[in-house]
């Protein structure tokens, strides 16, 4: 973080190709962040807690990933980005094995957020190791080469965790009952991460930071204010600040709620699906359909340029609050006809998200910092989806499931009209944004 881009160093032999440890590293990446801000709240919701604790204290998990930018650049103090990675790794499989146990404890959801907040500061932990190591570990070339497999295997965790281990939850719900099925889906999901750290341990290169006269805490600190100062300098910071948040607002309380709103019984407003169901809906068709909009929008926002757009993509940001008003009204009970709706709900915000990651590539993080700059860009982006989070179960509960989504689906006018206050890039095409799900540190789905 002290320098526009990543220090450079000769990545160190390797006993082998890159395919043996970057697709488990980003399969565990994408896992412990779906873990925590996918599977607890669905989880929670069988559990009979209310949407807005649920929405208050996934919330504040998601925390975690808004604020790595603060401790990342101390990261670099550590002589090996592999122990940092690996420790942590054992770390989110130890949290995973307590979650099992705090399920069934009296005081269950205190002590599951508790364990979820553990999980939460492993896992952005991790990021930032696991980052580092890719990019100490291969030269640009590689680098370029493996980004594919990278974004593969971080959104194959996505559907194991919605795909498959929701399903599995729904499926033991009804022989175990909600809190032994749970037990059983974390002491699973414990194994396999604890096993995937034995293997990282094994095969993940070993590329020790070089030693410089700057390695010290002191300096880090210094530099750090430097780049935060740096960034707030920036002409017309405020607006841009005010417009990456705007432009979440809707998106984090219908993220939130939606979901909640599918398993909500029939008689209280909700659609009344079985875990089972919102599992196969959104770890296949909701999944797909977000990677398909990912990437037209990249294509389309390449054609086209950015600045022109940005209001598409904005409007398109507002489908997933007009699918799900019209679903609180029409109160469909097909599973095909929810299905079909959660498909255009996932694309259009796949579609749409992709002017927010290039807005903060191509407007907020060039200068002298662009790689923290991107970092701290992408943190505001987040701290704006968590300020959203945080509020929508109050504000679900208080409204009503149909008046809520009619709501979010005003709040997503303020950035459309703030766009024309916001500069934007005005120098040729797009680059194409690659495709699949932004990881943690740029997006929490849903």
């Amino acid at each position: 973080m002290s320098q526009s881009t990543p220090p450079t160093s000769a990545p160190a032999p390797q006993a082998g190709s890159p395919i043996r440890w970057v697709p488990s590293l980003y399969f565990v990446q994408g896992m412990q962040f779906f873990v925590v801000m996918l599977l607890a709240g669905l989880m929670f919701k069988n559990m009979g807690v209310p949407n807005d604790q649920i929405a208050r204290w996934t919330g504040l998990l998601g925390l975690a990933w808004a604020i790595k930018p603060l401790w990342s650049p101390f990261l670099e103090l550590a002589r090996s980005k592999k122990l940092v990675v690996v420790a942590m790794q054992f770390t989110g499989a130890v949290g995973l094995g307590l979650m099992a146990l705090a399920v069934q404890m009296p005081m269950y959801f205190a002590a599951s957020i508790a364990v979820l907040f553990l999980l939460a500061y492993a896992s952005a932990t991790h990021d930032i190791a696991c980052d580092g190591l890719y990019l100490a570990s291969l030269d640009p070339k590689q680098q370029a080469a493996y980004a594919g497999w990278q974004g593969a295997f971080f959104n194959a965790s996505k559907f194991l965790t919605l795909g498959g281990l929701l399903v599995l939850a729904g499926h033991l719900e009804k022989s175990m009952g909600v809190f032994n099925a749970w037990s059983v889906i974390f002491a699973v999901l414990a194994i396999l991460l604890a096993a995937l750290a034995a293997y990282n341990a094994k095969v993940l290169p070993n590329v020790l930071s070089p030693v410089t006269a700057d390695r010290s805490a002191a300096n880090v600190w210094r530099t750090l204010k430097e780049v935060i100062a740096d960034f707030l300098k920036k002409p017309g910071i405020w607006a841009m600040i005010l417009f990456i948040v705007l432009f979440r607002f809707a998106e984090g309380q219908v993220q939130t709620i939606g979901p909640l709103f599918l398993i909500e019984a029939r008689e209280k407003g909700g659609l009344g699906l079985t875990t089972e169901q919102v599992g196969g809906i959104y770890g296949t068709v909701g999944t797909g359909a977000f990677l398909i909009g990912s990437i037209l929008g990249g294509y389309f926002t390449s054609w086209l340029s950015l600045k022109r757009a940005m209001p598409i993509l904005i409007l398109a940001m507002g489908v997933p609050n007009l699918t799900f008003y019209y679903l609180a009204v029409a109160h469909p009970a097909d599973m095909l006809h929810i299905g079909a709706a959660v498909a255009v709900e996932m694309f259009g915000y796949g579609f749409g998200f992709v002017g927010m990651i290039l807005f903060i590539m191509q407007v907020v993080a060039p200068g002298k910092f662009s790689t923290a700059h991107y970092a701290l860009g992408s943190g505001v982006m987040q701290l704006g989806f968590i300020f959203s989070k945080t509020i929508s179960g109050d504000i679900q509960m208080a409204m009503g499931y149909e008046h809520f989504f009619l709501w979010t689906i005003v709040c997503g006018l303020p950035a459309l009209l703030l766009m024309f206050f916001v500069k934007m890039p005005t120098l040729g095409k797009t680059e194409v944004v690659s495709a699949g799900e932004p990881k943690a540190d740029a997006v929490t789905a849903q």
